[in-house]
């Protein structure tokens, strides 16, 4: 292939912490930092590019071979289940799905099919499968927080960083469903037909998180 290797960024945070990797591995991402409106940036002397999109859309990308690589939160590719590979555990964006509810309320009592409000209904559903529990899924776009506060459901499950989101709404966990941080992925034609690039990338980047001397 005559292209750079495209690798799609999830916007935001992930985005500057995949960034702030890159520089440590002495790549020029200037063209990142002053990106304007642009969405595909290149970073000439690794003969890459960036592609910025939104999570969901990194998998697609990926999945379909527009991008060769990707770096996207695992709890999208939990949610998305797409046909790729996850070659790396990148360490930073962690974070956890968790199950919670109204502070002191019993969750696991009684027999009833419980509901359970999320944004991520495939997770959901997988994890009270995994314990043989029914449940109504109801999929919500906003702030699932509030599902319980007006009675449309006994719990949620959601991302959880510090929690502090769930006190200030009298919620409490009940229960970790997953451990989420960010991913690097890979379309599995890519992996093949530009094999040598992509391991040696990968190999820098497996040497640079695990380095105790020189974290990013």
């Amino acid at each position: 292939m005559d292209r750079p290797i495209r690798i799609a960024l999830t916007k935001g945070r992930l985005e500057k912490d995949t960034v702030r990797l890159l520089e440590s591995l002495g790549y020029d991402c200037t063209a990142v930092h002053e990106k304007g409106r642009r969405l595909i940036l290149p970073i000439p002397d690794g003969n890459m590019e960036v592609v910025l999109a939104k999570a969901a859309d990194v998998i697609t990308y990926v999945e379909h071979g527009v991008c060769d690589m990707g770096v996207v939160g695992k709890d999208t590719l939990m949610e998305m289940n797409g046909k790729l590979f996850e070659l790396v555990d990148l360490g930073f964006g962690r974070c956890k799905f968790a199950l919670a509810t109204k502070k002191d309320h019993p969750f696991y009592d009684g027999f009833g099919v419980k509901t359970i409000a999320t944004k991520y209904p495939n997770v959901t559903r997988a994890f009270f499968e995994r314990k043989g529990m029914d449940v109504d899924i109801v999929k919500i776009e906003g702030s699932v927080e509030l599902a319980p506060l007006l009675g449309l459901a006994d719990g949620i499950v959601d991302i959880v960083e510090t929690g502090t989101t769930l006190k200030e709404n009298g919620l409490a966990v009940v229960e970790d469903v997953a451990k989420i941080s960010a991913r690097l992925i890979v379309n599995t034609v890519s992996l093949k037909m530009r094999q040598q690039e992509i391991e040696a990338l990968v190999r820098k980047v497996e040497e640079k998180i695990n380095d105790p001397a020189d974290q990013v």
